[in-house]
């Protein structure tokens, strides 16, 4: 039997990693969160067989990595980890130059973003198998 495929959510949005936990998770996935790219990379040691990973992270108080920077180290520690980005902006260069850098796909946040999750992600872990 295949091993439960896992699933690491980086997203600065509690709303957004509640949804894709509790969506994700009910399709038999094991789905950890995130608030941070820093969080991710201390616990990338976990093997996660998938990174969705938002593109712009902003709090208040404190300065972290965005996307970009946290796959550049995602793909130095784990290259072979699937990256999923996600962006509330679709702005055509940031893309190319993820593409260049070896994401798997780029998800705009709209009202279809679970629904093109569920997809980006069958269509990744068929491929795989």
């Amino acid at each position: 039997m295949d091993k439960l495929k896992k699933i690491f959510i980086v997203d600065d949005d509690p709303f957004i990693n509640m949804l894709v936990v509790k969506r994700f998770s009910s399709e038999g996935y094991m789905v950890e969160a995130f608030e941070s790219g820093e969080e991710c990379l201390n616990a990338i040691d976990r093997e996660p067989d998938l990174i969705i990973l938002d593109y712009f992270f902003a709090k208040n108080d404190k300065k972290y990595m965005n996307g970009m920077e946290v796959l550049d180290k995602i793909k130095k520690k784990k290259p072979d980890t699937a990256v999923i980005m996600l962006s509330g902006q679709n702005d055509g260069e940031v893309v190319l130059e993820l593409a260049r850098k070896g994401i798997d796909d780029y998800i705009i946040k709209d009202h279809n973003l679970i629904d093109n999750l569920h997809l980006a992600i069958k269509e990744l872990f068929d491929s795989v198998n």
